[in-house]
């Protein structure tokens, strides 16, 4: 067992304000875990001025911060010079600067990460600040460097992603395969393609696979808009507007179903690449089979979810899948694209159809219309959890 664990918070401080994503919350989890047992753990940041480091009592403060106990404070001077920032960025990062031990300069970064007791093993688990300059100071100050790898889908599907995002992911899994002690896998079929894309650069690092932990969701009906949840048959699909999503195969469905159609809700925030579907959603009428609905908070959502005749999930491509996963928690129907890395972790437990096969989609969305009695699973399912999960990457290995 190392001295010490640092963590790298970069991201709970860059997405500080916002909705949390599936990533974030998996940072948010290894926060939790390191702050709940005795092993030493620190904190990594990366802000626009250099690096901070957080002891736990600085971790402690992030975590109360960052689920509400306590405010976040007043912006600083330096977080006011800082342009394209929130106000909640700006106060973020006045506070992580209050609640760091020390702080440098990026130059001076070997400097800071000497102040760390050894043996210590560094984790990275949401895909910022994975650059050559930390990972090999890291390495030659003897930390041991352990990564969670979540996909590899912007080299897989770059036609998916936000432009000029594909080159520095690619750097960021060279630095990855270089320097990394230990590779942490949400999934088999993740470390499958990972170790594909590294086998062309040379050495493929130690890895385990950890499914990700999973909280049940805590539906509450009271937290939904007055005209929510809909007194008819409806289905939702849950995840941001983005091509790798598919709501272009659900409009299609939809538009080939008419009036007839059962109420389709679209939750999830608008995200890139993707005017035409913008455009579609934009031209709906006030009597359109089809809603668009964001900024639900966690319970809403999965009240809305455990209501539905069915959940669907047509994304073509997936590193983990939260939502179909979430779904049938709540006991609730789940038809979805028949993709590997669902299968593994979800088992039988959806109804599992080719988006190359829209009839079979469309047939099966009729049916689960009319027999809305039908709408729940027999069982809920019961998905991997964090115990488990830390079970395996934080197990002594030799």
């Amino acid at each position: 067992m190392p001295a010490a664990r640092l963590l790298d918070v970069t991201r709970t401080l860059r997405r500080a304000g916002r909705m949390a994503t599936g990533v974030d919350r998996v940072e948010l989890a290894y926060l939790a875990q390191f702050l709940s047992d005795d092993t030493p753990c620190f904190g990594l940041a990366r802000t626009p001025l250099g690096y901070l480091l957080l002891d736990r009592a600085g971790l402690q403060g992030v975590q109360d911060r960052i689920e509400g106990r306590i405010d976040w404070g007043a912006p600083d001077l330096l977080s006011w010079s800082l342009r394209g920032r929130s106000t909640v960025g700006r106060r973020a990062e006045a506070d992580f600067r209050r609640l760091a031990i020390t702080r440098t300069a990026v130059w001076r970064l070997p400097r800071l990460i000497g102040k760390l007791p050894l043996p210590c093993q560094y984790f990275n688990v949401g895909h910022s600040n994975l650059s050559r300059r930390v990972l090999s100071t890291l390495n030659a100050s003897g930390i041991g460097i352990s990564v969670l790898i979540h996909d590899v889908i912007p080299l897989e599907y770059p036609q998916y992603q936000r432009p000029g995002s594909v080159d520095p992911f690619r750097k960021k899994l060279k630095c990855v395969q270089e320097w990394a002690d230990l590779v942490i896998y949400n999934s088999a079929d993740t470390k499958a393609r990972a170790e594909a894309q590294m086998a062309a650069w040379g050495k493929i690092p130690a890895s385990i696979v950890a499914h990700l932990g999973t909280v049940p969701p805590q539906p509450d009906p009271s937290k939904l808009p007055s005209d929510l949840p809909p007194t008819e048959p409806y289905f939702v699909t849950v995840g941001t507007i983005e091509p790798r999503k598919n709501h272009r195969f659900l409009l299609d469905i939809w538009d080939e179903l008419g009036p007839d159609a059962p109420l389709l809700l679209i939750c999830g925030g608008r995200g890139w690449n993707n005017d035409a579907v913008f455009s579609r959603l934009d031209a709906m009428g006030p009597d359109s089979r089809v809603r668009e609905i964001s900024n639900l908070s966690d319970p809403a959502l999965a009240a809305l979810v455990q209501t539905a005749s069915g959940s669907l999930f047509p994304s073509f491509a997936e590193g983990f899948g939260l939502p179909p996963l979430e779904a049938l928690m709540l006991k609730t129907r789940v038809l979805c694209n028949d993709l590997g890395v669902l299968h593994e972790f979800l088992g039988d437990m959806p109804v599992y159809a080719s988006v190359s096969d829209q009839y079979q989609w469309t047939r099966i969305i009729k049916e689960w219309a009319n027999t809305p009695e039908l709408q729940e699973t027999p069982t809920a399912f019961q998905g991997p959890t964090w115990k488990n999960h830390f079970n395996i990457v934080l197990s002594p290995r030799a």
